[in-house]
């Protein structure tokens, strides 16, 4: 039996420009941690430093029993001795070589035939076998990702890295290449790390999310976990809630009531003091026309008018003006019976248990 790949810890600390890196990671053999935040929060420099493209102020990789960089004991190994697979944001195909022969490149130390054998076999396992003497200007952005992941993985890598995977695809085939990957790296043996600019990208990928911003992992769980109870309004605007604020300022039995900035109030079930930030999924929201009666289930009304109508699917995705903004997503068919167009007055209801409390 092939022994069990090592896992992936790393204590990093590091500055570039105004970023201040403070990371800890751990990823077990076999998982994918996807690290999800905006622009300019660290994700790239965190990739750049465990493959040892950049070196770390301070810290220490490990794969294992294997040091790959401890700043205190003056270890760095150099990325060509990580046997680290990484692909970038663009994929970064050699454009002048075909498919095998970009994912035979890193097995120089093997003869022609093996390195063909072993391209061809990875091309295979990725249903690429019949494109392995096409170019990759000819290869559609699926294509070329399926390419990249194959060259990463064929020196047999002790980990994976992924820039960004799905970055360069359009929305169709951003959709088909997502659940493709998905299906890959839940049969790799070794720990993968992903990052990503997009929570949902990332609950797709990751076995865990990892919120990241500022050069800081602000919360580490599972994508449902960190829905259903964000740490933060950051984490909660991040993972797709609408985000208000206001100040608690009283009791009603078991719920909190909360005077709404710019006018109303609403409950919830969660306890809280002074000013605060209350998060609620724009699938909770539902909308009526005014006024709407009172529902002993749907304790939270606020008038409302849109301000923007837009179609995703079977969903319509409504922009609100409460006093704050709010975003609900309701059926085609609600929309319509709604009559839903800028302008039109509503008005938002939700349940008090769907409204959480979250950190300002």
């Amino acid at each position: 039996m092939k022994p069990a790949s090592p896992g992936l810890c790393a204590e990093l600390g590091h500055s570039v420009g105004t970023i201040r890196l403070d990371v800890g990671l751990e990823v077990p053999a076999g998982r994918c941690l996807a690290l999800a935040g905006p622009s300019g929060a660290g994700k790239t420099t965190i990739l750049r430093l465990l493959a040892g493209i950049a070196r770390p102020q301070r810290g220490r990789i490990t794969i294992g029993e294997q040091v790959w960089l401890d700043t205190e004991r003056g270890v760095f190994m150099a990325p060509e001795l990580r046997r680290c697979g990484y692909v970038f944001q663009d994929y970064a195909l050699f454009p002048h070589l075909t498919a095998w022969r970009n994912v035979a490149y890193g097995l120089r130390r093997l003869g022609r035939r093996q390195r063909h054998a072993r391209a061809l076999e990875l091309l295979e396992r990725f249903s690429m076998s019949d494109l392995a003497d096409a170019r990759p200007a000819t290869l559609s952005g699926g294509e070329q990702q399926r390419v990249a992941l194959a060259r990463a993985l064929a020196p047999e890598p002790s980990a994976l890295l992924l820039d960004e995977p799905l970055s360069a695809l359009d929305a169709r085939g951003r959709a088909s290449a997502g659940r493709e990957l998905s299906a890959i790296l839940a049969g790799l043996e070794v720990p993968a790390l992903i990052v990503t600019h997009d929570f949902t990208e990332a609950a797709l990928l990751g076995d865990e999310v990892g919120v990241i911003d500022g050069g800081r992992i602000i919360q580490r769980g599972s994508a449902s976990q960190l829905a259903a109870a964000p740490a933060s309004a950051f984490v909660a605007d991040f993972t797709g809630a609408v985000v208000i604020t206001g100040t608690a300022r009283a009791r009603n039995g078991d719920l909190t009531v909360v005077a709404l900035d710019g006018g109303g109030e609403v409950a919830t079930t969660d306890r809280g003091d002074g000013p605060v930030a209350l998060s609620v999924y724009p699938w909770e929201i539902t909308l009526r026309p005014p006024p709407a009666a009172a529902d002993e289930s749907a304790q939270n009304r606020l008038l409302a008018r849109v301000v923007s109508v837009t179609v995703l699917g079977n969903r319509v995705r409504v922009g609100l003006a409460a006093g704050q903004p709010l975003v609900a997503e309701v059926t085609g068919k609600a929309a319509e019976e709604l009559r839903l167009a800028e302008g039109v007055e509503v008005v938002a209801v939700f349940k008090a248990t769907a409204t959480r409390l979250v950190a300002l």
